[in-house]
């Protein structure tokens, strides 16, 4: 596994920038970009379950390992869902189970720097360097309207 790592300067306070990421209507116009119609479900408290979407039942089950608000979240993958139910892991989950993606919000004045880095087995890079830095752009433009 890669951990790649992504950065975008916002003209924002990191509470815009932060409101921007976790709320639902905003979380689906940025997670767009990875998948049109993308959601999470989880109540967004450390420690909880979430649930990360797409409209056809398919996604990922991972747990909230850390919240800071305005500062850190920190997002641990456990596994698949497929037809909305967590399947049990299997030999091929097992490559990427564990696998963190982190946002980092870092205040500067009246600009907000976030960083974002997501472990990624490596058939799915490619995807992640194309698709990453277009939902930053997305969250940037929501935050500095």
């Amino acid at each position: 596994m890669e951990t790649l790592e992504f950065k975008i300067r916002i003209k924002a306070p990191v509470e815009t920038v932060w409101a921007v990421l976790w709320n639902e209507e905003t979380y689906k116009k940025w997670t767009g970009a990875f998948c049109e119609g993308s959601y999470a479900v989880s109540d967004w408290n450390e420690g909880d379950k979430i649930h990360f979407m797409s409209p056809n039942g398919e996604g990922m089950n991972s747990i909230i390992e850390k919240k800071i608000p305005n500062e850190y979240m920190a997002f641990k993958h456990i596994g698949e869902i497929k037809d909305f139910k967590e399947l049990p892991i299997d030999e091929e989950t097992k490559k990427w189970s564990g696998a963190m993606e982190t946002y980092r919000l870092t205040q500067d004045d009246e600009f907000t720097d976030l960083t974002a880095q997501v472990d990624v087995v490596e058939k799915y890079i490619d995807y992640f360097k194309e698709a990453f830095p277009k939902g930053l752009e997305t969250v940037k433009e929501l935050s500095e309207k």
